[in-house]
């Protein structure tokens, strides 16, 4: 009786903690960097637009909760998602080694590689040697961080943190930067593209470990229950066709989703 009494006792217990932790989401909150068009920025009238702002409010709208954009720097995301100020992150973040240890992922958002931005006609190329003893910016906390310190660094290259991508381009724009490095899509449809690019051209991929391409939902760690929430979303988004719809509307025929 005494064995039959403990197993009831332990059953009972697993449903009340399984009652204790699934929680209704009616609202998401997401992170966001609106520094990086055409993946999130702010437009004329302080909205926020883009393709990852577009994909985040299709989610919502499929999984039936109201979406609530909260706004930090790119290296702020990790540390507010594990003080709760958001519940995902959206914002062009690549799923790398580093970041799997720290928080975990939805499946693929989109992929892209990473490029350089430079002056047109500038001896420059996505060589590291080519870049000895000039000076490149990037934006802290990114994938481009860690190749910066890794891999330019040890070339000779000087390199400068800059808290959101919007200040990387003014200093290259003003002549502080010789170069940026970033996401070649953004830089290529973003950049290149405004009045203040025109001016400047994107390098061939840069191709090393520490640049992956693949691109998700930053979650809290052993969330495991909005991971498959989310996942259920951006898997509706490519059965219904939404997903293509925002992709053909910022990027035309170009397609972002390697489906990895």
């Amino acid at each position: 009786m005494k064995k039959a009494f403990l197993t009831i006792s332990a059953l009972a217990l697993c449903v009340v903690a399984g009652s204790a932790l699934a929680k209704e989401y009616k609202e998401l909150r997401f992170g966001v960097d609106p520094s990086y068009a055409p993946f999130e920025s702010k437009a004329a009238d302080g909205s926020l637009v883009g393709f990852d702002i577009d994909l985040g409010n299709a989610i919502c709208a499929e999984l039936k909760v109201k979406c609530k954009w909260v706004e930090s720097d790119f290296d702020g995301m990790i540390p507010g998602l594990k003080a709760n100020k958001f519940d995902g992150v959206i914002s062009s973040m690549t799923v790398t080694p580093a970041r799997e240890k720290a928080i975990d992922f939805s499946s693929e958002l989109f992929s892209g590689p990473t490029a350089l931005v430079f002056k047109k006609g500038a001896a420059v190329d996505s060589d590291p040697a080519s870049l000895k003893g000039k000076t490149v910016g990037y934006e802290q906390g990114t994938i481009q961080e860690a190749y910066a310190k890794a891999v330019l660094d040890k070339a000779g290259v000087k390199t400068q943190a800059y808290a959101n991508q919007d200040q990387v381009y003014a200093d290259l724009i003003s002549g502080r930067l010789d170069a940026s490095i970033q996401d070649m899509l953004q830089a290529e449809l973003g950049f290149l593209k405004s009045p203040q690019g025109v001016d400047f051209q994107v390098s061939e991929p840069v191709e090393n470990p520490l640049l992956p391409a693949k691109t998700a939902v930053g979650l809290t760690k052993g969330n495991a229950e909005l991971q498959a929430l989310l996942n259920k979303g951006i898997k509706a988004l490519h059965d219904n066709g939404t997903y293509a719809a925002v992709q053909q509307k910022h990027f035309g025929d170009l397609n972002l989703y390697s489906g990895k």
